[in-house]
């Protein structure tokens, strides 16, 4: 008998790909999103619900009468959002799979790799602790009323459209320009970058399984690169052969940028590299398949074929040079 899921967003980075693969597996695929995005359209064969689901009357209305065997929500963030969906399916999914977030885990790391047993903590970043916070209430729905939840967290997932950094396409254009571009920290801190596809292979092992209910799972690639790595492939696939890189202390990009701050050091200013054991115990075979030269490739075709996501953004451009300048003056210090 063919599967139902629901997907509640489905048109962005990860959940668009996590959608076309489980049409892929064969899965009556659900959309409840209020929009499509130009980037990525909803596929022709999966059915749209078009509702605002942050209207609580609007989202009961939209789906009354009915039940899936998954329900996944991409576009929880408070546990109020939480709130309502289980008092919406309980009793009327088989499983519900909340996407959190990997940078929910311990910050600073005491240990590598992180597991899904590492503690999650994140001082630094008010949505990881939003995420935190869904993940202990759907912990204890889960103990206290069965209520069938799966938790996932994703890390930096990436698809053709997204640069890996702050300053989107801004930092290809300074790199073009010989202007100077900045990288966080002394650069050597390990990441790990997941192509969107990749992600969605290993995701859908988990689509009504009752074997996954009441667990979570991290999703990311193997590979582990230094941002001074990052940039240099991206640099490398946009074919600027010479780059002028500064480095300066991400508390410092925090003070700078304070939009950015949290990011930087809630998330990528400490090193991190993933056990991916328990995904690969249920996604039986599966690996990521594309390295990030590979995927940097993808990204700089994109914009090449799309120059109308090349446009200067005059803030940006504006916030990446001053940056630059608190950079270039701090090693001038030194």
């Amino acid at each position: 008998m063919t599967k139902s899921v629901l997907f509640i967003g489905g048109t962005g980075i990860i959940s668009s790909a996590c959608v076309r693969e489980a049409l892929a597996k064969g899965y009556e695929v659900t959309l409840l999103n209020r929009s499509q995005t130009k980037l990525r359209q909803i596929p022709e064969e999966a059915e749209l619900i078009r509702v605002d689901v942050r209207e609580a009357g609007e989202y009961k209305e939209a789906v009354s009468g009915k039940d899936f065997d998954c329900v996944i929500n991409f576009i929880a963030f408070t546990p109020e959002h939480i709130e309502r969906d289980v008092n919406i399916w309980h009793g009327r999914c088989g499983q519900y799979i909340f996407i959190s977030s990997a940078s929910a885990y311990q910050k600073p790391l005491q240990r590598l790799p992180v597991t899904e047993s590492t503690p999650l903590v994140n001082p630094y970043w008010q949505y990881s602790r939003d995420k935190i916070a869904c993940e202990e209430l759907l912990t204890k729905e889960y103990r206290d009323n069965g209520f069938p939840a799966t938790i996932v967290r994703p890390s930096h997932t990436y698809d053709k459209t997204l640069l890996p950094f702050e300053g989107g396409y801004g930092v290809i254009r300074r790199m073009r320009q010989g202007l100077p571009v900045v990288i966080h920290g002394d650069g050597t801190s390990l990441w790990t970058l997941t192509y969107n596809t990749d992600f969605a292979r290993a995701f859908t092992a988990l689509l009504a399984n009752k074997a996954t209910v009441g667990e979570s799972f991290h999703i990311t690639s193997d590979e582990v690169l230094t941002w001074n790595q990052i940039y240099h492939i991206v640099a490398e696939a946009a074919g600027i052969c010479e780059v002028d890189y500064v480095h300066l202390p991400s508390s410092a990009i925090a003070k700078a940028a304070p939009e950015w701050g949290p990011s930087f050091l809630g998330d990528k200013s400490y090193s991190v590299i993933f056990d991916n054991s328990k995904i690969k115990s249920v996604a039986r075979g599966w690996q990521a398949l594309v390295p990030f030269a590979e995927g940097a490739a993808k990204v700089m075709s994109f914009y090449e074929a799309h120059p109308e996501y090349t446009k200067p953004d005059p803030k940006t451009d504006d916030l990446l040079e001053r940056i630059a300048q608190k950079a270039l003056g701090t090693a001038n210090r030194q």
